[in-house]
């Protein structure tokens, strides 16, 4: 009889978390913007999760000593995807290497490594009958390969336990190195999404350690890498300072770099150490985005109040897919 995997619960983990009192780089006292605690708009405001589904998926999840990206930065949707029996698994563990100033994971020196993670990541995807897994990561900076091996044995692990599974990764920028993007593409994910997450103008103010052509040329360099069986991604979020315009000149600019879905949300504020947001966008200038988006020839578009970037990822990328 095949022994079960043991649970990464017995896997010792020390983290040593920096402080929070200049995420990204940047005050959030000196940055303009709403009340941390006021009023949201109706528009924001979403059941508390629950259910039955959700609370056995947290419970499993738990139980395997596994992270998702939907716990960790305090994803509003959850509720509905847990629901419907969707999550995005969050490897290499749960401290980031990068602080940026919108993003709820905490940072710090990690010392996370389970060579078993992969194997377990791909039981559960099985176990919950994926159709389309998600895969992302914390930044790795400390790694030789910046987390790209673990990327590698996860789609691998997917592809063999569960074959009919269509796998995306959420990958971190690999401080741009080539060969690291290369072995990610190589195990062939069917989706390769790498998030720009504001316009180039915020980068200073938001992300600290990334640059946003950098991340340009990461997406632009996995199409060609991957070609016609690859599907490229990124996501944006508003609130931040942008403006219209400037979200539309970010868009033509990954349309140049080859990304082929587009997710654009509204950012919220996880806590008051966090930059502020500037203001709430309204669904209708969500809708007038995607109208832009679709206009410059992305392929699909999911862009609202609440989407995040992993927000019906197996539909928007049977759309692509119909589309390409």
């Amino acid at each position: 009889m095949t022994e079960p995997l043991p649970s990464a619960a017995a896997t010792a983990r020390v983290h040593a978390t920096r402080s929070r009192a200049r995420p990204g780089g940047v005050d959030p006292a000196e940055v303009a913007g709403r009340p941390f605690r006021e009023r949201k708009p109706p528009w924001l405001k979403v059941p508390a999760p629950g259910g039955p589904t959700y609370r056995r998926l947290k419970a499993e999840i738990r139980g395997e000593g596994l992270h998702t990206v939907c716990e960790e930065a305090n994803c509003p949707n959850v509720g509905e995807c847990w629901e419907m029996g969707t999550a995005t698994f969050m490897i290499g563990g749960d401290v980031c290497t990068r602080r940026c100033g919108f993003c709820n994971v905490q940072t710090g020196r990690p010392t996370w490594n389970d060579p078993l993670e992969p194997a377990r990541v791909a039981a559960s995807v099985k176990r919950m009958g994926l159709r389309h897994a998600v895969v992302t990561s914390v930044d790795r900076d400390d790694l030789p390969d910046y987390g790209a091996g673990a990327f590698v044995s996860v789609i691998r692990a997917i592809r063999a336990q569960a074959p009919g599974c269509k796998v995306e990764v959420l990958t971190p920028d690999f401080r741009g190195q080539e060969m690291p993007l290369a072995r990610v593409i190589a195990a062939a994910p069917d989706v390769f999404n790498h998030n720009v997450e504001v316009v180039p103008r915020l980068y200073g103010r938001a992300r600290r350690g990334s640059d946003f052509h950098r991340s340009a040329r990461v997406l632009k360099l996995a199409k060609e890498f991957g070609g016609d069986r690859l599907l490229t991604k990124s996501g944006l979020m508003v609130g931040l300072g942008e403006s219209f315009e400037e979200m539309v000149e970010t868009f033509e600019i990954l349309r140049e770099h080859q990304v082929q879905i587009l997710t654009v949300g509204q950012y919220l504020r996880p806590t008051e150490d966090h930059l502020p947001v500037t203001r709430y966008w309204e669904p209708a200038e969500f809708d007038a985005l995607a109208e832009a988006a679709k206009d410059l020839g992305f392929e699909a578009v999911a862009s609202g109040p609440l989407v995040r970037s992993s927000y019906f990822a197996d539909r928007s990328a049977r759309e692509a897919a119909a589309a390409a």
